[in-house]
């Protein structure tokens, strides 16, 4: 063999060895970059699954707003109107007020007047005999002292003072 064919085996060794290194250079690039497109499908994956669970928390998020809206309404209008029906008590307040104390007035006159009467009543002795019981009724011309006369008045008052004691009582 002669000296060029050597040298060209050597070259071609030499062209070879080269071409081994940079195959396998190669190739270690290309893995990492099936590695990295695998880890980027992964990172995709991932990524759409945490937009779904995303997608749906809003949609709960929404629903649970749209719910807390509607009881908040409820309380709102509702607080409307026990404000109104606070604001109407409010300005009535002053009026019942002053009805009640009328008609403690009128309670204790009738008291004062119930125990005068009481008082004015002669006693009766204990010691009669049993009679069978009497309606009693005055005679229609019978004159009536001034002290019954104002007990009957305070009883029996007319039936347009009466209707309107009876309204005062079904306010409350």
């Amino acid at each position: 063999m002669s000296l060029v064919a050597i040298s060209m085996n050597l070259l071609l060794a030499v062209l070879l060895t080269a071409a081994l290194i940079m195959g396998w250079r190669l190739n270690r690039r290309l893995k990492a970059l099936r590695d990295s497109h695998e880890g980027f499908a992964q990172a995709v994956a991932d990524l759409d699954a945490a937009a779904r669970r995303a997608e749906q928390g809003l949609a709960d998020l929404r629903a649970a707003t749209d719910e807390a809206a509607e009881t908040l309404g409820d309380r709102v209008s509702e607080a409307r109107q026990l404000s109104t029906r606070l604001e109407r008590q409010i300005k009535e307040g002053p009026a019942l007020h002053q009805a009640e104390e009328a008609e403690r007035a009128a309670e204790r006159r009738l008291g004062s007047l119930l125990s005068g009467a009481h008082e004015l009543r002669p006693a009766r002795p204990r010691a009669e005999p049993e009679r069978p019981a009497r309606p009693l009724s005055r005679p229609v011309g019978q004159p009536v002292s001034r002290m019954a006369r104002a007990l009957e008045d305070d009883l029996f008052d007319s039936p347009d003072a009466a209707g309107a004691g009876d309204l005062r009582r079904t306010r409350r």
